[in-house]
């Protein structure tokens, strides 16, 4: 037997339906923050219905009157403070002073060279006394025409060279 379809039970259609589509929305959401790491909430601005503003052309003359003002207020306090900072003369170093900075560093870095100077000489007295004499490495000699080499190391002796 059919079924007839009132108001009441398509209404109750459509709550379940849109019931089910934000439990599925939020799953969805869920998994996307699990992918990205970061906020997984549904965009509203998908579910709203895009509408446009629409704005009359005294307004919009209004809104740009109102801008070039604001602009040209900006525009005027930024030259009234730029000629206040480009009222200095621009400081000059004299010849007798850069001799004299010149002079105090080359003093600065002859101090640095004998302080490291000073330094360096006692590390390698005490060097060479704690120093024991090393036994020289086997290295592998050439062979000369007709001739044994005279040390041989063990990889030589290996290989059966």
């Amino acid at each position: 037997m059919p079924m007839k379809l009132t108001a009441d039970i398509l209404t109750a259609a459509i709550e379940g339906f849109q019931a089910q589509k934000k439990r599925i929305d939020s799953l969805i959401s869920d998994i996307k923050q699990q992918l990205s790491g970061g906020r997984g909430e549904p965009d509203a601005a998908a579910d709203a219905p895009k509408r446009r503003r629409r704005m009359s052309a005294a307004a919009r003359k209004r809104i740009g009157a109102a801008q070039r003002k604001r602009w040209a207020e900006a525009k005027n306090q930024a030259e009234a403070t730029a000629p206040a900072a480009a009222s200095k003369p621009k400081r000059r170093l004299s010849a007798a002073g850069r001799k004299r900075i010149i002079e105090a560093t080359k003093k600065r870095w002859a101090l640095v060279r004998a302080k490291a100077a000073a330094q360096a000489a006692p590390r390698k007295k005490s060097a060479r006394k704690k120093a024991a004499p090393r036994k020289a490495a086997a290295k592998p000699v050439k062979k000369a025409a007709g001739r044994k080499p005279e040390t041989a190391t063990t990889e030589q002796s290996a290989a059966g060279v």
